[in-house]
């Protein structure tokens, strides 16, 4: 099930890579400390993606840094049947910014290959790391994460509105539920 299950998301991840002619390029922030974002986060909201289809509830990423600049991460959320499902994937920064990366979720053997990774830029980042906001420069998929399962009404608002001016289409947005 977890082989599917990763294979799945980075083959739904080989489109994600590529900027859409019509849109200007995506916006990041300037740097980010890795150190400091590593740890687990909560999924506040998204917009919907293969991978993600049959989480129900409870949707976290915990980020783990490597000594070789690599980044851990673990996907998981739980199904509607009560179960968990748990992907683990590998980040690489792409700069020594650290605000873009590329992320893989094929399995371990398959994760040099130069297909199967989604961009994972980081367009919002609060100074303390407390709230992000993570997309794609083909504006595909979202993610807006926080360090608790709740997160402040204005704060979320602020952004959806930075994730319209960025091209955003917001229509289909998935507000989390986290218990």
């Amino acid at each position: 099930m977890a082989f599917r299950f990763s294979t799945l998301f980075g083959l739904a991840c080989i489109g994600a890579s590529v900027q859409a002619a019509d849109l200007p390029p995506l916006q990041t922030v300037d740097r980010v400390d890795i150190g400091r974002y590593a740890g687990t986060w909560y999924e506040i909201a998204r917009l919907p993606m293969p991978f993600q289809k049959q989480c129900a509830a409870n949707v976290t990423a915990t980020y783990t840094p490597n000594p070789d600049n690599t980044v851990t991460v673990i996907n998981r959320c739980l199904k509607a049947d009560g179960n968990w499902s748990v992907a683990e994937g590998l980040a690489r920064p792409q700069s020594d910014a650290n605000n873009r990366l590329s992320v893989s979720f094929l399995p371990k053997v398959l994760r040099r290959l130069p297909f199967g990774k989604a961009p994972y830029w980081i367009m919002a980042l609060d100074e303390n790391y407390r709230t992000a906001m993570v997309g794609q420069p083909d504006r595909k998929y979202l993610w807006i994460l926080s360090r608790t399962p709740q997160i402040d009404e204005s704060v979320y608002q602020a952004y959806l509105k930075l994730a319209a001016e960025q091209g955003y289409d917001l229509s289909e947005l998935i507000r989390t539920k986290q218990n």
